[in-house]
Formats: structure tokens, sequence, C-alpha cells
């Protein structure tokens, strides 16, 4: 049966009880492979069948590993997986080692991925990364990344990145290259004597100590009462300006993100 006669099977209701049924077997055909098979379930959202942004559940250690994220469909042809995303400063990102581990917040507002989630993904395909920032006078600007990947919790969750492009933001990652993850209460970093994720009050990949503080305490633009503890790109706006969002997303390097219905 086609979707065409399976519509006019259906019992008749009102408009608003149609439409929906309709846009679920649009969906489920979307979802199928050629050969009228589920299709995996996705690892991330360039698997996604969906063309919107939104939130949707991916797979990134398989079909027992379901988790929701945001997927931006519509940056440079979409395709991207969110894996950090601060907004507004409603959820708290100064967080122990357990917590970016795992993952925390909601995506349908501020959150973390998870460091092992982040490991699957980048273990198993070659991706980019794209940093989106704005500012409180209403600026966006990025910087993208050709290569991304993060290690194992054995490795401290190593960052590797590279292959520069700017759009505006400058490099701010360079000096995080080959990093280890540090937080509150597990410190890697290269600072002697003190931690940066307590110096700064977040948690990233600090060198000695950083040139971006994405998970710094949420402030507003400008302010120099306390040194570069927020929410910072410094080559951007340097150490003392906090940003209003900023956002990381990853893809599959060279991926086509079309929908074969």
């Amino acid at each position: 049966m086609n979707l065409i006669e399976s519509i006019v099977e259906q019992p008749t209701y009102d408009l608003a009880d149609t439409i929906p049924w309709i846009y679920l077997k649009v969906t489920e055909i979307c979802a199928e492979s050629p050969d009228g098979q589920p299709n995996p379930e996705p690892a991330d959202c360039s698997e996604v069948t969906e063309r919107f942004s939104g939130t949707y559940p991916i797979y990134p250690a398989g079909e027992m590993s379901e988790m929701m994220v945001f997927c931006d469909m519509e940056t440079d042809n979409g395709g991207w997986t969110v894996i950090s995303r601060k907004l507004d400063g409603t959820v708290n990102f100064y967080r122990p080692w357990n917590h970016y581990k795992v993952g925390f917040g909601m995506p349908t507002s501020e959150y973390w991925i998870g460091l092992d989630n982040i490991y699957y993904l980048t273990s198993n395909k070659q991706y980019e990364l794209r940093v989106v920032l704005e500012d409180y006078e209403g600026k966006s600007v990025f910087a993208r990344y050709g290569s991304f990947a993060v290690g194992d919790e054995s490795s401290g969750y190593q960052l590797t990145v590279g292959d520069f492009t700017d759009g505006g933001a400058g490099d701010a990652l360079v000096n995080h290259n080959q990093m280890k993850f540090t937080t509150l209460d597990r410190d890697n970093d290269l600072l002697d004597k003190e931690n940066c994720a307590r110096k700064y009050l977040g948690a990233f990949w600090y060198n000695k100590c950083h040139t971006a503080n994405p998970n710094g305490v949420y402030r507003w633009g400008a302010d120099g009462t306390l040194f570069a503890v927020g929410v910072s790109w410094q080559p951007w706006k340097g150490h003392d300006y906090s940003l209003k969002s900023f956002i990381m997303m990853i893809r599959p390097v060279q991926e086509e993100i079309t929908c074969k219905c």
C-alpha cells in the first residue's frame, strides 16, 4: 500500500487529526532504506533524516546509547551535533569530573553532551568543529576547525584540534591543542601549583590556563572585576568580556547530509 492509499483508508477526522498522522507516515518512509528496511539508528545529527533544527535522539555508542541532543540543520548545510551550548546562564557549568564525563543540562537550552559521548563520536569518524560566538552588541562570529577529536578517559580526554578557518573569531584553541581535560576536582593542566578550573571557575582542556573558557561563569559583557572567569574567547573579545552565547558543534568531515526520501 502506498502513502496515498493508506491516507484514503484512514477514518475521516478533522484536519488537526490528519496532518500529524501524514507527517508521521512521511517520517517513517524517510527513515527507511531503499529496500524498505529501517535505517540504522543515527550516530549523530548528520544521520538524522529530519531537516529542521531541533532536539533529536542520537546513538553515539550504538543502539543502547540513546541520548537527546540539539541538531543544527541550517548552518552551512546542517548536520551539526551540538556538543556544548551556553545561552543564558540557567545551567551551572562549574562541575566535577563525573558530570563532564557523562554530560548534563537539557538540549532544549544549555547543556554539555559528555566527554564519553564526544570520544565515542570522534573515534569512529573524522570530525570538524564549528564554534559560534555572539556578543551583547548583536554581532556573531565563528571559528572552524577541519579536524577535531577527543581521546578516551585514560588519556584524560586529550584534545586534538587543527586546520583552523577564521570566521571572524580568531583562533583560541591553538593554545588548547593536545591538552587534557581539567575540572575542579581533576587537575590535568600545565599550570604549576594551581588548578585552572578552580582559578577560572570552569572546566576545559586548559593549558596554563586558557585563551578560551566556554564553561566559565555566565556574566554580561565587559567586566574586569574578576579576571578571565567569564565565557570568553580571548582573540575576539579578550579575557574580560563574557559572551552572550557560546556554541560548539561537530559533524563528520565531507559528509553528505541528505534525506533519501
